[in-house]
């Protein structure tokens, strides 16, 4: 009798164990859950995830959307990402184009929802989305408040009082992997902080300044150990890197588009090999949360080498374990460039 009571007892538990299991398998990554007594926001990829983390400090609890080792171009909202970010004080998105879900979402948000919603591209001038057009870019034609940032205008708000992105869907969102930008989006991301929980501005400040410093210093180096390279030109598998170039005096040549899974043509192949040789380019710089494969065909039809250059739009599962961030991928990004560009 005892026995079969053990056994009963202890089956419900077993049943509940294998099914958390099954359940976890299914779903792959859990994603953290809101947290009490603390600001709870809701990120939609990495970069935006590690500055409101740093600037926050012990007064926030953010959930970053994308999970590490998963690619913000191929990733959407599911129903337990809405409940957070429904639940959550701050949704924080860049904005400038580059999630394509987001509108859908905001649009789906109860009108009744206290979340304050933050468009993180604010300020930052925008490139156009193709690579030809870098030199003739364009920023918002938006009037500017005393700090340098977009004052919202009340004509053509949705019912959340947020304007639609005029470039939307026309420009190069890629704007963190400019350091002075990264700034900036650091900067919206303080100021929405300092909007939800006043209480502790002088926090948010201080630890924003810490940031904006090492940002600072992050761009001195790039300005001054690529103004050293006697070559500029640099090619890569995704057209992500044009902020960059244009910040520090490098020509990127994509093999690829906006998109990530987009696919050359023969005639860009050709082209490709063709300013490989022409300017005796020794890497072709891949990215880790897309395969390398056409990047790894290429270089070994052309001669070349292959080289990671990180367009930190998420961290892999080894990065994130071993506590890597924008600045120390920043840093690591600056290394290959210099060996490339010897």
């Amino acid at each position: 009798m005892k026995r079969t009571f053990v056994k009963r007892a202890i089956l419900p538990v077993i049943l509940v164990l294998l099914l958390s299991t099954v359940l976890s398998a299914c779903g792959g990554r859990s994603q953290p859950a809101l947290v009490n007594g603390k600001i709870n926001i809701v990120a939609s990829f990495y970069p935006l995830y590690d500055f409101a983390s740093k600037i926050g400090g012990d007064h926030v609890n953010v959930v970053n959307l994308v999970p590490a080792g998963v690619e913000p171009h191929d990733w959407s909202p599911k129903s337990r990402d809405m409940q957070n970010l429904t639940k959550s004080d701050l949704f924080i998105y860049l904005g400038a184009g580059f999630e394509g879900w987001v509108q859908d979402t905001l649009d789906s948000l109860k009108k009744d929802s206290k979340t304050v919603v933050v468009e993180a591209s604010r300020g930052i001038e925008l490139l156009p989305g193709t690579e030809e057009e870098h030199g003739h870019e364009h920023g918002h034609n938006e009037k500017k408040d005393e700090h340098g940032h977009g004052e919202k205008k009340e004509e053509g708000k949705d019912e959340h009082g947020h304007e639609p992105h005029e470039h939307e869907g026309n420009t190069d969102p890629h704007v963190w992997l400019n350091p002075a930008n990264a700034k900036q989006l650091a900067a919206n991301i303080k100021d929405a902080l300092i909007q939800v929980d006043g209480e502790h501005k002088a926090d948010y400040e201080a630890n924003f300044k810490k940031l904006a410093d090492r940002l600072d210093q992050l761009d001195g180096k790039y300005k001054s150990e690529l103004a050293k390279t006697s070559k500029k030109d640099i090619v890569v598998t995704h057209q992500s890197f044009g902020y960059l170039a244009k910040a520090y005096g490098l020509n990127q040549k994509a093999i690829m588009g906006l998109a990530p899974d987009a696919e050359p043509t023969s005639k860009d192949m050709k082209n490709i090999l063709q300013f490989i040789k022409d300017n005796q380019v020794k890497y072709i710089f891949f990215e880790e949360l897309v395969s390398d494969k056409l990047a790894k065909t290429l270089a070994k039809d052309a001669g070349v080498e292959t080289l990671v250059l990180s367009p930190i739009e998420g961290l892999t599962e080894e990065q994130a374990k071993k506590g890597d961030d924008y600045v120390t991928l920043m840093e690591n990004n600056l290394n290959n460039l210099l060996k490339a560009l010897q």
